[in-house]
């Protein structure tokens, strides 16, 4: 099975690498659930790994609908992540109806060339999950991540093994969601084909001093801790799928 792991730091990157992960998602903006990294971010770890980048293009959090002026940023920043070595990117497009916005998306898959693209996490919020597995196919892309549009990848395995079989070799089926080592056995059995984690851990972060009250963070973990993909459970999922 191919494992990706999904990235927000270049500490993380590394421990993608050594513990044996076969690709990475690089994201920035955590609290929104993945946006478009910095152009130092992807300079710097591309320098430092050598296994396939593929790189979020997400202008905000939110919805998935853009505007014009929206999808022109897409397309700079697809052009940027071209520039700095990434071997793919990451994105997604929908309509006002949660349809796949096959044109759209189409023309950011041709822009994208010769980098691959994975469609990612749109298509859980998507009505049909059939009928977009075909737009997705009809795209260009030659990944889909998807949690089989339940919460949790191991809630939704059942329309995941459903994608995977209607997907055959046209298109790679990715589960992410809460994957990781104790779960990773089920989807092999399930016959999906790829795994995405983020392998999170917390650790302190340096700074010492923090005023009572004061946190810039909102949802996700407050500024006293750092969030990093742990090398160790990386290194589990990895043992586990390749038995």
């Amino acid at each position: 099975m191919n494992i990706e792991v999904c990235a927000y730091s270049l500490e993380s990157c590394i421990n993608a690498q050594a513990g044996g992960a076969g690709r990475i998602e690089l994201c920035g903006g955590l609290g929104e659930g993945g946006t478009t990294p910095s152009a130092g971010l992807i300079e710097v770890v591309r320098e430092h790994i050598q296994i396939q980048l593929f790189v979020m293009i997400r202008p905000r959090g939110g919805d998935f609908v853009y505007d014009f002026f929206e999808h022109e940023v897409m397309k700079k920043d697809i052009l940027l992540a071209k520039k700095l070595g990434a071997d793919g990117v990451v994105l997604g497009v929908l309509q006002a109806d949660g349809q796949v916005d096959v044109e759209r998306t189409k023309a950011l898959v041709d822009y994208a060339s010769p980098m691959k693209v994975t469609f990612h996490r749109a298509f859980d919020i998507t009505p049909d999950p059939l009928k977009a597995l075909s737009a997705i196919i009809e795209t260009g892309a030659e990944r889909i991540l998807t949690s089989g549009q339940k919460p949790t990848a191991a809630e939704g395995i059942a329309l995941l093994e459903k994608l995977a079989r209607a997907a055959g070799d046209k298109i790679e089926i990715m589960a992410g969601g809460g994957v990781n080592h104790l779960n990773a056995a089920a989807f092999k059995a399930a016959g999906v084909p790829a795994l995405h984690l983020t392998a999170k851990a917390f650790r302190p972060g340096r700074q010492k001093f923090f005023p009572e009250g004061i946190s810039m963070a909102g949802e996700i973990p407050d500024e006293r801790s750092v969030m990093y993909s742990d090398l160790g459970l990386i290194e589990a999922i990895v043992q586990v799928v390749s038995e």
